[in-house]
Formats: C-alpha cells, sequence, structure tokens
C-alpha cells in the first residue's frame, strides 16, 4: 500500500470517532516524509525530535505509551454498553487494527500537562512517518 492510500485508510478508519477525555477531539491524520529536509529516520525519532517537529518547547513534557495502552478504554466493551457504544468500539477497534496492520514501531507520545497534544506515529512500508493526532484534557 502506499502513503496516499494508507492515508486515506487511516483517515477513513478515525472519521467520526472523538477522543474522550474531559473534551472531545476529532483525529487528524497526516504525513511526515523521511526527507533530507526533516532527517526523519528509525534511529532519530526521539522525543526531542517528536517535540520539534511539533513546535513543542524541548522541555515539554512528553510521555510515552503503546496503541493498545493509549486506546484501552476505547477499545474494552462495557456490560452497560448499548448499540451506538458498540458501533464506536468496533470503530475504534478497527482504527487500532489498521495502525498495527500497516505501520511499525509505532508510538504514542502525549505532550504536555492537563491539555495534551497526542500523536499516534508509525513508520510507513516506504520509511515514512503516518500521524494520527488528537487532544486529551485532564485535569
Amino acid at each position: 500500500m502506499n502513503n496516499s492510500e494508507l492515508i486515506d485508510q487511516l483517515k477513513s478508519a478515525s472519521e467520526g470517532l472523538l477522543f474522550m477525555s474531559e473534551s472531545d477531539y476529532p483525529f487528524e491524520v497526516f504525513l511526515w516524509e523521511s526527507s533530507n529536509q526533516t532527517s526523519l529516520t528509525r534511529e532519530n525519532l526521539t522525543t526531542q525530535k517528536v517535540l520539534e517537529l511539533t513546535g513543542h518547547p524541548q522541555d515539554t513534557p512528553v510521555e510515552v505509551v503503546t496503541v493498545d495502552y493509549f486506546f484501552r478504554v476505547a477499545t474494552t466493551e462495557q456490560d452497560w454498553y448499548g448499540e451506538e457504544e458498540l458501533n464506536t468500539l468496533k470503530k475504534y477497534q478497527k482504527l487500532v487494527e489498521t495502525l498495527n496492520n500497516n505501520l511499525s514501531d509505532l508510538k504514542v507520545y502525549r505532550i504536555g500537562e492537563i491539555e495534551i497534544d497526542v500523536y499516534i506515529i508509525g513508520q510507513t512500508s516506504t520509511g515514512d512517518y503516518a500521524v494520527l493526532s488528537t487532544k486529551v484534557v485532564e485535569t
């Protein structure tokens, strides 16, 4: 699958989903190309590089977690779920499956405190990086 098809697939999988926290935010999908300008490689995709690419100060707090950990609440069925909640659950499970099946070295960077910028980053088959971003609010 080329990058354009992958980005379209990720957009489709995340369409209509709002990541629930104290505020609900949609997902944005974009691509970071591994070019000479970004000098982005598997070896240098560090927390500092992510802060630089996202425009955050280097001293911003960052927590790195797995995709499964980040989506654990959204992908776990509760016994009180009705039809709407089950449909949302299935969409989240499909999104996580799409991420896991199409990207390598997947990591979730939670940047900041209280209003946290989230970047789900994984390497594509071409060596570029697909990114899903959202925001969570935790007070």
